[in-house]
């Protein structure tokens, strides 16, 4: 993928206006993934690709009232989207890409990225500026509400041993990046990756 984002932007926009009439049942998952975040009250989190902000609310109730919630996301359609759903009054969106965040260094208290890896035009890199934006011992969640092999299947292909969310590819992607891999569930009703910025 080129750093030219028009690809992305042209797949999601397409899709936005339907996206979670789509995906109606992934309530659950979202909500499970953000409590193995381990969010507290007052932390301060990004949801990286936010789409349609599915996973706002249970980030707002998560960190409540003190804490903040950020909503990033390239496309505009999808945030119009999240926006349409009442989303917005969940956290704050942001029109911006995850390679390139208007964020200070060391700010967040964790990210959460739900089928962002498969995004990414330059994986490392990409980590590496999330792993920027988080303070040292914050945490990354990489989620997808279906694991990988369920996902190639809903695609009509098949796993590969070179797929970048494969364990053994993902630990070491992370460690190059900044980030130590704590924990890794890969089934057919969830993928989770989490991760702790390195100190």
């Amino acid at each position: 993928m080129s750093d030219d984002h028009t690809h992305v932007q042209e797949f999601f926009t397409a899709r936005a206006a339907d996206w979670d009439s789509r995906f109606p049942d992934d309530g659950p998952a979202y909500a499970a993934a953000v409590t193995d975040l381990g969010l507290r009250p007052g932390d301060r989190v990004l949801d990286a690709g936010c789409g349609t902000g599915r996973a706002l609310p249970p980030l707002r109730a998560a960190v409540g009232a003190s804490g903040v919630v950020l909503g990033a996301d390239l496309t505009p359609a999808m945030l119009q989207a999240a926006v349409r759903a009442g989303r917005d009054r969940q956290g704050r969106l942001l029109l911006a890409d995850a390679a390139a965040l208007p964020l200070r260094s060391g700010t967040l208290d964790a990210v959460f990225a739900a089928g962002l890896i498969a995004h990414l035009p330059h994986p490392g890199r990409n980590l590496r500026e999330l792993a920027r934006v988080v303070r040292p011992g914050g945490t990354l969640a990489l989620f997808h509400p279906i694991g990988r092999a369920a996902l190639a299947a809903r695609q009509g292909r098949r796993t590969t041993p070179d797929d970048l969310r494969a364990e053994a590819n993902l630990g070491p992607l992370l460690a190059r990046s900044g980030w130590n891999m704590s924990s890794y569930v890969d089934e057919d009703g969830r993928f989770l990756a989490l991760a702790a910025r390195e100190g």
